[in-house]
């Protein structure tokens, strides 16, 4: 079985800076981590290589520095890597992004697809649906279990915001995990050297069958016609009443509120 598991190094959330005249992230100098819905993804695909023997192959579209967190996801159990990483690349919006992904996907050989459900720099849960699309194979989002594989099917629990629902999807498939689902594993200090003895290819534009126009800002349908940090002022009023009057006050502006 081979397990394809789509990864990203993102920006920490809490030092995101946006280029103002592109509409861009800006990554230099800004600290990355792996995005954490895909250590979820990680783990599961560590689980079913232990089951049933699988390779895991990592696959990524970043910058060259996302090859350190390849290493890392290499070092806690995968098998080889990939990193699709071209000047051409830059500014891909989720459709441009799902795009180069789904063309270098067709020229591998996989049984199952893993990704975590969104970035957290974009927030759209839309890459790996997307890609799914685009492969045309089958999908499962919000995935809280996988339950159970048989010979070429998968049963697994998809969660909604009040209940879940049991599914069997046919293999291949593409299922995106949640970050509940399981405790993602550490490194130890041999897998973590042997990591670096594993193979990691570089794709470019070059090696891919697409078109210019269908990668990096150039195919990206989703502009961003502009950027601005949102100015915090107080607005409420201070009001200095007694109880009985205070209450008084509050019900006739709720009231006022929901008319």
């Amino acid at each position: 079985m081979n397990i394809v598991l789509l990864v990203k190094q993102v920006p920490d959330t809490t030092e995101m800076k946006v280029d103002k005249v592109t509409g861009t992230l800006i990554r230099t100098g800004v600290p990355t981590i792996i995005n954490p819905d895909d250590l979820a993804a990680v783990e599961e695909a560590l689980v079913l290589k232990e089951k049933y023997d699988a390779k895991i192959i990592l696959v990524t579209m970043g910058p060259p520095q996302a090859e350190e967190m390849l290493r890392e996801i290499l070092g806690r159990g995968a098998d080889e890597a990939y990193l699709l990483s071209d000047a051409r690349f830059a500014g891909a919006d989720t459709w441009a992004t799902s795009t180069t992904l789904a063309a270098f996907l067709k020229t591998l050989a996989y049984d199952m697809i893993l990704a975590g459900r969104q970035a957290i720099d974009g927030d759209t849960a839309q890459v790996g649906p997307q890609t799914a699309e685009k492969l045309h194979i089958p999908q499962v989002t919000y995935v809280e279990e996988i339950m159970h594989l048989n010979n070429d099917r998968l049963i697994v629990k998809k969660a909604y915001e009040s209940f879940s629902e049991i599914l069997e999807v046919p293999l291949p498939c593409l299922l995106t995990t949640l970050n509940t689902m399981n405790q993602p594993r550490g490194m130890n200090v041999y897998d973590a050297w042997r990591a670096y003895q594993k193979p990691l290819t570089k794709i470019t534009f070059d090696d891919l069958d697409l078109p210019l126009n269908q990668v990096g800002l150039k195919g990206s349908p989703t502009q961003v016609k502009k950027t601005f940090t949102r100015t915090i002022q107080a607005g409420s009023l201070n009001e200095n009443l007694p109880p009985r009057e205070a209450a008084k006050l509050i019900a006739s502006t709720l009231k006022a509120y929901m008319e």
